[in-house]
């Protein structure tokens, strides 16, 4: 067996003995049932791990992640995860949750084509479209990179607000507040755009 795979494995059994050592009923009461808090759609790069970030438990979040955190009509795969965590698992909150130095952010502001991926790309082109006033303006490509990783975060909130999922159930009553997070892997700190005031929330 390749030595990554029995380090994980190894690390699997020493983290399942320490957790029944601390709490002999961890895995029964686990297995029983879910009551996470929160429904967070984060990006699948490997540093900005949502759960270990915020230090949860077990059970606490329920997690989907895709390419720089895109939020798209015709992915019924996150459509499915956003009705089940609505409907049956009754969360109240959902979280977007980018990260500066997105690598899918920085493909999609270059003009270089890498394939099947440029079609999920073109999510966040057209966020670079509605905004390319705003970050034409930016002179600096780092804060001008940085801005369109917060203004992606923004759209695809705005994406959520307008699925036939989230629109039904605001009709009910029953719609889970929702937030957009920037997470910055050089300081390991989350920022909250809605309650930065230096963040400009577009109309």
């Amino acid at each position: 067996m390749n030595a990554i795979i029995e380090k994980y494995l190894s690390n699997n059994q020493l983290w399942a003995k320490q957790k029944r050592e601390s709490n002999p009923d961890y895995f029964d009461l686990l297995a029983k049932e879910q009551h996470p808090n929160a429904l967070i759609l984060g990006c699948s790069d490997s540093r900005v791990s949502p759960s270990v970030v915020i230090g949860a438990e077990l059970g606490e979040v329920f997690v989907h992640r895709n390419i720089a955190n895109v939020v798209s009509h015709a992915d019924l795969n996150f459509l499915s995860v956003l009705q089940y965590a609505i409907e049956v698992l009754q969360i109240r909150h959902i979280i977007i949750y980018g990260h500066y130095g997105c690598g899918g952010i920085k493909a999609a502001m270059s003009n270089k084509h890498y394939g099947l991926i440029d079609n999920w790309l073109a999510n966040i082109r057209d966020v670079i479209e509605w905004h390319q006033q705003e970050l034409q303006a930016i002179d600096d490509e780092h804060e001008r990179f940085n801005r369109l990783v917060e203004l992606n975060v923004l759209a695809q909130m705005k994406n959520l607000r307008q699925s036939s999922v989230y629109r039904k159930a605001a009709q009910n009553g029953c719609a889970p507040q929702l937030h957009a997070w920037v997470y910055d892997f050089s300081t390991g700190i989350i920022r909250d755009l809605q309650s930065s005031p230096e963040i400009i929330i577009p109309k």
